[in-house]
């Protein structure tokens, strides 16, 4: 891992923390009263798997959307900070900087507040996103599309994209967005939790017939090359094409906070895939990643020594798949 040119492309987001605590009540409502401490701003959404990507030592290349705004050269300079470049990031006018902020008290959030436009790019900025994407595609192993719903991931420019990886023969991991599931057609993997699985497949993963029903169900809908489903404490389960299913328990030992979870679940996958890893063994990094993600309070980059110690931790305590026929 860590030799691969990685293209990240969807919403650019910006986390604010605000960290405080709580003693008393508010006299004007019945909600706490948070006395800031301390805050911090960090990379969030697409960028965040960015920065994943690049803690992993491969070289992303984040393309996307940001207002013209102050939150917009905030953002630019964290991305200049973690050396990643914002050459493919696009300014749009038309729309403000993505910010989810979030109060954290006694190491609980309290409540997160978002400010930010959901509506999709106009054609122009459509164009000139596709066209930074048609100017390197020849020079990346893979494509990762992180869908949050904001507006960047339309179907016209989606399935433009797939068309050219399709054709160039170039991984393409998607972690989704649900209302957008079944637009992701014919890509190398997909990262639902299990809740967003269910929803897309119409119907609620309670047991484990379930659970093969639905994987097996949306892999062939989608016409795609596998399927990883996270379960929080039930691990993960990925689908194959042709294959048995295989499931992967969790090892996480505490958990804190899930903020960034997804993201570096579908970092790792993908770079572990790139690195010439096969569909389980990325899968097994994947989840070892993840353990180590929610492990901590906010956003996370996990490095590769990181993976590496957390690796021969669960090798140590345990089977890290099983096959299910």
């Amino acid at each position: 891992m860590g030799k691969s040119k990685i293209l990240i492309l969807g919403d650019i987001m910006l986390d604010e923390y605000l960290f405080g605590t709580v003693s008393r009540i508010s006299p004007e409502a019945p909600v706490p009263v948070v006395e800031i401490t301390s805050d911090q701003y960090l990379l969030g959404g697409a960028a965040n798997v960015a920065a994943n990507i690049k803690a992993l030592g491969d070289e992303p290349l984040l393309l996307g959307t940001v207002g013209e705004d102050e939150a917009s050269v905030k953002l630019v300079q964290l991305l200049k900070e973690r050396r990643i470049s914002p050459q493919f990031v696009v300014n749009d006018a038309s729309r403000r900087t993505t910010i989810k902020t979030r109060v954290i008290a006694n190491n609980q959030q309290v409540v997160r507040a978002d400010r930010e436009n959901t509506h999709e790019l106009d054609k122009d900025t459509e164009r000139k996103v596709l066209s930074r994407f048609k100017s390197v595609v020849d020079e990346i192993s893979a494509v990762l599309i992180s869908d949050y719903g904001k507006g960047v991931i339309s179907l016209s420019l989606l399935e433009q994209v797939i068309d050219i990886c399709v054709e160039k023969d170039i991984f393409i991991g998607v972690d989704p967005k649900e209302t957008h599931f079944h637009n992701y057609r014919r890509v190398s993997v997909i990262t639902p939790n299990h809740h967003e699985a269910g929803f897309a497949y119409g119907k609620r993963i309670r047991t484990e017939q379930d659970l093969l029903e639905v994987g097996n169900g949306l892999l062939a809908k989608l016409q795609a090359k596998s399927i990883l489903i996270t379960r929080g404490a039930g691990g993960m389960s990925i689908f194959r094409r042709d294959e048995e299913p295989t499931h992967i328990p969790t090892f996480a030992r505490q958990v804190y906070d899930v903020t960034g979870a997804g993201d570096t679940v579908i970092a790792t996958f993908v770079s572990a895939v790139c690195a010439g890893a096969d569909l389980v063994e990325a899968a097994i990094v994947a989840n070892a990643g993840a353990g180590i993600t929610v492990a901590e309070v906010g956003t996370a980059a996990v490095s590769v020594q990181q993976l590496k110690s957390e690796l021969e931790h669960n090798i140590k305590n345990g089977n890290l798949a099983r096959a299910t026929s």
